[in-house]
């Protein structure tokens, strides 16, 4: 960004500096005056038109720009030497307003055309030759200075381009690193849990259904109502330990990183093959919508976990269907906009969401919304035609943050 303050500066010093050189010289009242009225001109000039065109970078205004100052300049020596001063401000200013380097090279020769001009003016053609050496001079001393300096602020910018790259570039390492640990811990806790918890249920579970088992023929017998009461006992206690083995089951299934080497389709067959061999419950898996991005597949895959999660709690399903298709028919909001979509559809054919939870959702649930409003998709959740449950997710194909609707 140019500072403009520090051009006002310069601007009012060359002038002061041609008044008081004018004031020095020997008195010559036409040249004195003429000399002092092109300063004044400048200064309007400069006020109302070139200051403002500082940064700018325009090639129309370039040309313009180089024109008044090329006029000032040739009247102002014509009536004055003195005010060859003004160069140092009309080459850097020339340099600082072109859009390309040949743009003010071309600036540059204009200026000096215009001191050769001014300068035959007030010496006369006799004096050509020094008209000649002083133009080529300044202009020369203008060109190196300026072609030295855009080679050195190229050098910058190229620094700070690359700068921001590597800044973007570590600040994508950081992030990957956040997420490698992130998988990694989710992997060791369902680990944990599988390798402990998991375990333990499961053994809590046999030994409370061979307890069970052991009881059943004395429960017949009279005076049994104490082994009665403990059967029923043993029963709450299998079927306790059998919702906190599901529980912990579901929490390996929603723990463990699930691949994404492959595609979605890929990565739904596991995950349902995964929920076959734990729950018995068939899944039948169709995932027609192919080349969606990474952020999305991790979307929808986790929707489709948490979908298989409420199969797993309260459906008591049989069957089981996750279905993923492409809908080039969405609508965008009242808008109405017309978008690309990738629904999600979880169904099962068990019982069906109570009416409290249909209306809330759970803790996954809330978490999905969450996920999916992130990129600007949409959640459903409730009661299938039919009977069961249905878990419906929707999500653009390009991801926008406009908030999950329910």
């Amino acid at each position: 960004m140019v500072n403009r303050r520090w051009w006002d500066v310069v601007a009012l010093a060359v002038v002061a500096v041609t008044v008081l050189f004018s004031v020095l010289q020997p008195p010559y009242a036409a040249a004195e005056t003429g000399s002092w009225a092109m300063a004044g001109v400048f200064l309007i000039v400069y006020v109302a038109y070139l200051r403002g065109r500082l940064g700018l970078e325009d090639p129309r205004h370039h040309v313009a720009i180089t024109a008044v100052l090329a006029v000032i300049i040739a009247v102002g020596i014509g009536f004055d030497a003195q005010f060859a001063n003004m160069l140092a401000f009309a080459y850097p200013y020339v340099w600082i307003t072109a859009a390309s380097t040949r743009q003010a090279i071309w600036g540059n020769i204009a200026i000096a055309g215009a001191v050769l001009v001014g300068t035959i003016v007030f010496f006369g053609w006799s004096d050509l030759g020094a008209a000649l050496g002083i133009s080529a001079i300044s202009l020369g001393f203008s060109l190196a200075l300026g072609l030295w300096i855009s080679h050195i602020a190229g050098i910058g910018e190229e620094n700070a381009r690359l700068l921001a790259e590597l800044r973007a570039t570590q600040g994508e390492l950081a992030a990957m690193h956040r997420d490698a640990g992130a998988l990694q811990e989710r992997g060791r806790l369902a680990r944990e849990i599988h390798d402990t918890i998991a375990q333990s249920l499961t053994g809590l579970v046999m030994v409370a259904q061979r307890a069970g088992n052991r009881l059943a023929p004395a429960v017949g017998e009279p005076d049994a109502a104490d082994l009665v009461a403990a059967r029923v006992d043993v029963e709450l206690i299998e079927e306790m330990a059998r919702d906190a083995l599901t529980e912990a089951r579901g929490l390996v299934a929603a723990f463990t990183p699930v691949a994404m080497e492959t595609n979605l389709a890929d990565a739904l067959g596991r995950l349902a093959a995964t929920f076959e061999r734990e729950t018995g419950v068939q899944v039948d898996v169709r995932a027609d919508a192919s080349g969606l991005g990474r952020e999305l597949e991790v979307v929808l895959l986790r929707s489709a976990q948490e979908g298989l999660a409420n199969v797993r709690k309260h459906a008591g399903a049989a069957h089981a269907w996750i279905r993923v298709e492409a809908d080039a028919a969405g609508r965008n909001g009242a808008s109405g906009a017309s978008r690309d979509l990738v629904r999600l559809v979880v169904r099962d054919d068990g019982t069906g969401p109570r009416e409290a939870a249909g209306a809330r959702g759970g803790f996954g649930l809330a978490g999905i919304r969450d996920r999916v409003a992130l990129v600007g998709g949409r959640v459903a959740f409730g009661a299938a035609p039919g009977g069961g449950a249905v878990l419906e997710v929707e999500v653009p194909v390009e991801p926008h943050a406009e908030g999950a609707t329910e």
